[in-house]
């Protein structure tokens, strides 16, 4: 049983980089407008005008990778939102619906919007492979980083939190430490393009 729950896991935790091309780190960011579960609209522009960077994660409400970075998420949004930087999550799915996503915020308490990417467009103009998967993009639109929040699924044993050590190099006018790292999740389900 144990084996069958490991071959499982393992078909559906997947860390690689598929066919879709990614956009590059010092490449522009791809615009977007979409909407939050409540209707609301959010773009990509205005976000960047507003805040000194701009954090998109590609995320899931079915994905134990991903939803075992939730707090974690919750917790860098509080963390970083109050020094400029604004959160979005971007949910490609799609198997998960508007309403999958509405009780999933709701349950976890997020605070930072999280949009729907009908047939996935976005996650293919970022060439976006895992849940979760982040960017970060300045003002200008250029992506300053590209990959995992951290090391580790268990919170416990995280030794390099990528994410935040980028932010903090970036909000002090340097270098990212990494620019890239290696996101791993759960694939993206995707719509097959037509």
């Amino acid at each position: 049983m144990r084996h069958l729950i490991i071959l499982i896991l393992l078909s559906t935790v997947i860390s690689f980089a598929g066919e879709i091309k990614s956009v590059k780190v010092g490449e522009v960011a791809p615009s977007f407008v979409l909407k939050n579960y409540d209707g609301k609209e959010f773009s990509l522009q205005s976000m960047l005008k507003d805040n000194k960077l701009v954090v998109v994660m590609f995320i899931s409400t079915q994905c134990p990778v991903s939803n075992g970075y939730n707090q974690r998420m919750e917790r860098l949004y509080k963390t970083y939102g109050k020094k400029g930087v604004a959160f979005v999550g971007i949910n490609a799915n799609k198997a998960e619906s508007v309403e999958d996503i509405a009780a999933h915020s709701k349950e976890h308490g997020f605070t930072f919007p999280v949009l729907k990417d009908v047939k996935n467009k976005i996650a293919d103009a970022y060439g976006a492979q895992v849940t979760p998967e982040t960017y970060v993009i300045n003002p200008d639109g250029s992506l300053l980083y590209h990959g995992r929040i951290d090391d580790s699924r268990n919170p416990e044993k995280v030794q390099s939190q990528d994410l935040a050590f980028a932010l903090d190099a970036l909000l002090s006018g340097k270098e990212p430490p990494r620019t890239e790292t290696k996101a791993f999740g759960c694939s993206i389900k995707r719509v097959v393009a037509d």
